[in-house]
């Protein structure tokens, strides 16, 4: 039997990508038949946080990839910041300006906190580059400015290794900061902080709210309501609900699906 070939979509309007940095339509994502992403239309407008919300396997690390890049969808399309990306390989995306924070920090352990944020700097090719290279006194002061943000000031000097938990994720965001991403794609980054790490995190990401397009995966639904953002919940690879996190909570669908558990 021949293959069926995937159906043509529109492209969403000019309005429509004005207005939202990422726009998926009619997106699925199957893997050896199963199907992990099913989402009708998705978009996140230019400068907000979100939060999305799910079970374990409800597509949201899925959802991530499909937007940078990393997974390729079986129909549907995608566009980030205007640019048909469907087809585009996770390195261009990147360049774009969609930047990616996983749950584990990525950090280089050797190298203390400057170094990590000099190697981080966009528009420098090769790691000895940026590792030796000399950056612009407008790059330092960034890099400076970024870290004084996170209260890591005190460990600019510091190899990697010796910070805690809390600013190994403080760091791996300040790297993707100072990169000069439009969009920030970022995995629990509560998950194993301490309760003053948790609130300092939180205090973070509203404070790039507005500078950036952050979409924030998490499970802590403490953290949740600290973003106080627009929640999306998805399950078994749909969106579920949608609105804040006091309306997504109401809903019985997450009830039953999620939150109720």
């Amino acid at each position: 039997m021949a293959a069926t070939a995937a159906p043509s979509h529109a492209a969403p309007s000019a309005e429509v990508l004005d207005k939202q940095i990422v726009h998926l339509t009619d997106v699925t994502v199957s893997f050896d038949g199963f199907k992990a992403l099913s989402i009708g239309t998705f978009g996140l407008d230019r400068d907000e946080l979100r939060v999305v919300v799910g079970p374990n396997g409800a597509g949201k690390t899925t959802l991530c990839d499909v937007i940078s890049g990393k997974t390729r969808v079986t129909t549907g399309r995608v566009y980030f910041d205007r640019v048909d990306t469907t087809h585009m390989k996770d390195v261009e995306i990147a360049r774009l300006g969609v930047g990616r924070k996983f749950q584990t920090p990525t950090v280089f352990d050797s190298l203390t906190v400057y170094e990590n944020m000099r190697l981080a700097l966009p528009g420098r090719r090769g790691a000895l580059q940026n590792l030796f290279g000399r950056e612009s006194p407008e790059q330092k002061a960034s890099i400076l400015a970024i870290l004084d943000r996170v209260h890591l000031m005190q460990d600019v000097a510091t190899p990697a290794r010796y910070l805690s938990h809390g600013q190994r994720q403080w760091l791996e965001i300040s790297m993707l900061i100072v990169a000069g991403p439009k969009l920030l794609l970022v995995d629990e980054p509560a998950a194993g902080l301490t309760d003053r790490e948790t609130e300092m995190t939180a205090e973070l990401l509203l404070e790039l709210k507005g500078r950036h397009t952050i979409m924030v995966i998490e499970h802590d639904m403490d953290f949740v309501r600290r973003l106080n953002s627009r929640v999306t919940v998805l399950n078994e690879g749909k969106v579920l609900a949608d609105g804040t996190l006091d309306q997504v909570q109401a809903d019985p669908l997450v009830i039953e699906a999620y939150l109720g558990r």
